[in-house]
């Protein structure tokens, strides 16, 4: 569980760190109609970052977690918008299975996360 907890730990800081390293991707997958498009990456990867610390200290870790599931559902738009208007961000072209594929996926780093803080 502490290795599950360190790795998804890991993942948010770094896809945080991303926000602000490289804004202009996360820019690109921006649905039209949210407001605020910088403010609102780099929010989200402050936001990344806090939930990736605070799961590493135990009286912030289910906070930290049910945050990041927060977080998670919030940024689903951006997911759904990459895939159905096919946004590209890399200069060799993500399959669109692989665009679609990240959906589910968001279910599955909800429960990772949950998981990982849960006491056995």
């Amino acid at each position: 569980m502490r290795v599950l907890r360190l790795v998804i730990a890991i993942l948010f800081m770094g896809a945080g760190a991303l926000h602000f390293i490289n804004t202009d991707l996360y820019l690109k997958i921006m649905p039209p109609y949210i407001p605020w498009h910088l403010a609102m990456v780099y929010i989200s990867g402050v936001a990344e970052i806090a939930g990736g610390i605070g799961l590493l200290v135990p009286i912030l870790r289910k906070p930290a977690a049910w945050g990041l599931v927060v977080l998670l559902i919030a940024v689903f738009p951006a997911n759904v918008y990459m895939a159905v208007d096919h946004i590209q961000v890399t200069t060799d072209p993500i399959p669109q299975a692989l665009l679609w594929a990240r959906l589910p996926m968001q279910a599955v780093m909800i429960w990772l996360v949950l998981y990982s803080v849960r006491k056995l």
